[in-house]
C-alpha cells in the first residue's frame, strides 16, 4: 500500500512557475511509475506526465510539453512537476499517482491516488 500526498499547489499569474512535490509513503517507492494528472472543473482527469521507475523515460500531454518537467528522487521518496510558463488552461486539481503498470497515460492503470493539490492561474 502506498501513500501519496501532493503539495506546492497555489495561486499564480500566467507566466509564472511552480514546483509540485509528492511525497510517498508505505511502498517500495523505486518499483513504481509515477504519474501526474490533472482535472479541470466540468472535465474529465487528464494525463500531464508521467516517470519510469529508474527514472530514465519521461513523457509529456503535448498540451505540457516543454513547459513542465517531471522528475523523480528516489532516495527521498518524492516525485516532483516543474511547470513554467503557467497559463490560465493549466488550472486544475494535480494528482500523482503510482503504478506497476506499462500505460503510463491512463488514469485506469494506476492503483494508487494522492488527494490533489489546487493549481489556479489567473490572466
Amino acid at each position: 500500500q502506498v501513500q501519496l500526498v501532493e503539495s506546492g499547489g497555489g495561486l499564480v499569474q500566467a507566466g509564472a512557475s511552480l514546483r509540485l512535490s509528492c511525497a510517498a509513503s508505505g511502498g517500495s517507492f523505486s518499483t513504481y511509475n509515477l504519474g501526474w494528472f490533472r482535472q479541470a472543473p466540468g472535465k474529465e482527469r487528464e494525463f500531464v506526465a508521467s516517470i519510469k521507475r529508474s527514472g530514465g523515460i519521461t513523457n509529456y500531454a503535448d498540451s505540457v510539453k516543454g513547459r513542465f518537467t517531471i522528475f523523480r528522487e528516489n532516495s527521498e521518496n518524492k516525485v516532483y512537476l516543474q511547470m513554467n510558463s503557467l497559463k490560465p488552461e493549466d488550472t486544475a486539481v494535480y494528482s500523482c499517482a503510482a503504478t506497476r503498470g506499462s500505460y503510463y497515460y491512463l488514469p485506469g492503470e494506476y492503483d494508487y491516488w494522492g488527494q490533489g493539490t489546487q493549481v489556479t492561474v489567473s490572466s
